[in-house]
């Protein structure tokens, strides 16, 4: 559904930082395009942009009341995330996201939080335990409830914090690199209700292993949770394609 670009809202502090003569133009630019950036990736993750959308600089620069110059740096950012891609001809447009390609990163991204969940659960303290367990517990509120949006963005606030406490960079650097492109399949897989049931099903039984501290199963656990997401989001992309056919 094409997006309407007039809801697009931007905080007052980009165009402040734009203007503020007192800061160093560089770094008012960086933070000019990285906010603009972060408005249009929720967009294109959350499906208000959809693929194959063109995003016109001209356009963006009027609803989003900056110049176009961090329009243009943004645009810069989301081709780096793989979100978009900028030809000479065309410009910048949402890019596609196919069954095989959520298989591939969550067949990836599986390994990589299935590892960071058994290493997290070794070293799990009981200040790091009750912040999980007060996610957890607020994330299911936001389930119960029926707040999708709330839910995908505290289900994301948890995924990131088992990886950040898991204490490997390493793992860190490559799970936020994959991510960027991961989140906007995340969120079509809680569209569809039995998943995001089946959800939030692996996410307390994530939480018992690491309340009686099991990390083998944790690994399993976690590992499972995010095969199955792909495996959600490719059918749901398979889906939605062929209702366009």
């Amino acid at each position: 559904m094409p997006v309407v670009w007039g809801q697009l809202k931007i905080h007052n502090k980009v165009s402040a930082d734009l203007t503020d003569a007192s800061q160093p133009r560089s770094i008012s630019l960086q933070a000019g395009a990285a906010h603009v950036a972060g408005v249009l990736r929720d967009r294109i993750v959350k499906g208000e942009i959809a693929a194959g959308y063109r995003l016109v600089e001209r356009q963006l620069s009027r609803e989003l009341n900056v110049s176009r110059t961090p329009i243009r740096e943004a645009l810069k950012l989301l081709e780096a995330d793989g979100l978009i891609e900028i030809s000479l001809h065309r410009g910048a447009v949402v890019c596609e996201y196919r069954p095989e390609d959520a298989f591939a990163l969550f067949d990836a991204i599986a390994v990589l939080e299935g590892l960071a969940a058994k290493r997290l659960c070794e070293a799990m303290t009981p200040d790091i335990l009750q912040e999980l367990e007060d996610l957890h517990g607020m994330m299911v509120g936001h389930y119960r409830a029926g707040r999708r949006n709330d839910y995908f963005d505290l289900n994301t606030v948890i995924h990131d914090l088992i990886i950040r406490r898991a204490g490997n960079p390493v793992l860190a650097t490559t799970h936020e690199r994959l991510m960027v492109r991961a989140r906007r399949g995340r969120f079509i897989a809680i569209m569809n209700p039995d998943r995001l049931a089946h959800a939030v099903s692996e996410h307390e039984a994530l939480m018992h292993m690491f309340r009686t501290g099991d990390a083998r199963h944790a690994a399993t656990v976690w590992e499972q949770h995010l095969r199955h997401t792909g495996e959600a989001v490719a059918e749901a992309l398979r889906d939605s394609k062929s209702a366009k056919n």
